[in-house]
């Protein structure tokens, strides 16, 4: 048998192939969904999408950073900047930190997977992070599910 090295592809890893942060998070695609990647990625960073808590923590970000020298966020921050196969990106070069969050789609295994790639800059950025970094899973993971609730039926 021979040993393979692990190979983990993504968009967010070709722009950011070392990154000072990293995660991925999965979900289980509903059933009957459309597995068009920047679809996903574009209902998952809209704001109506989010949980309330997300957005609130959002909006809380807006109003602080500008206190240690970060800019706020323009609002096409989240837009889809590539797609490339079965993932879209969304990647952001900023003052303090450089973002790549790939949103992936698995049509035969019904999942979407958002790879999140993060490099700091400077004190900035390594205080913002620091308290982003803990929070980070959890807000990915609450935006996954409420993106993959089935939606209600109209009537």
């Amino acid at each position: 048998m021979t040993e393979q090295a692990p190979c983990f592809h993504s968009l967010a890893f070709r722009k950011i192939p070392t990154p000072d942060y990293a995660d991925v998070c999965l979900a289980v695609l509903p059933q009957g969904a459309g597995t068009d990647p920047t679809e996903w990625a574009e209902r998952l960073f809209a704001v109506e999408s989010m949980p309330r808590w997300v957005a609130g923590a959002m909006g809380l970000r807006q109003a602080l950073v500008p206190l240690i020298g970060v800019p706020k966020a323009p609002l096409d921050t989240f837009s889809v900047t590539e797609q490339s196969g079965e993932e879209a990106l969304i990647f952001v070069r900023d003052k303090h930190l450089d973002f790549a969050a790939a949103v992936g789609v698995d049509p035969v295994g019904r999942l979407i997977r958002v790879t999140t790639a993060v490099v700091l800059k400077g004190w900035r950025g390594k205080l913002y992070f620091s308290l982003v970094r803990p929070v980070h899973p959890i807000v990915v993971n609450s935006m996954l599910k409420k993106a993959t609730r089935p939606q209600p039926t109209p009537r």
